[in-house]
């Protein structure tokens, strides 16, 4: 699916339709120290047996989520399209 870079959207802070730049949304590195990942550690050591569940399909696409920029202010939030696909791109419109 093929999408403007720049979409109008609503901003909260300005409180009115606005200009909005869009950039892909990456999600930042999991925690090495979470108490989730230190328990599945753990749990692996020795002989313990069966410590996880089986292995599930994942589902082969996702849906698209953005970061939306206001043009006026700045300010960012998420912009995510409720459809699920493969493939998304930003095109200059």
């Amino acid at each position: 699916m093929n999408l403007p870079k720049t979409i109008k959207d609503y901003c909260k802070k300005c409180s009115k339709h606005t200009d909005h730049k869009l950039k892909h949304f990456k999600a930042g590195s999991p925690r090495a120290l979470a108490e989730g990942n230190r328990k599945n550690a753990a749990k692996k050591k020795g002989y313990k047996g069966k410590y996880q569940f089986p292995a599930t399909i994942k589902k082969q696409n996702k849906k698209g989520c953005f970061l939306a920029e206001c043009g006026v202010c700045k300010t960012k939030h998420y912009f995510v399209i409720p459809k699920r696909m493969k493939k998304i791109e930003l095109i200059s419109a």
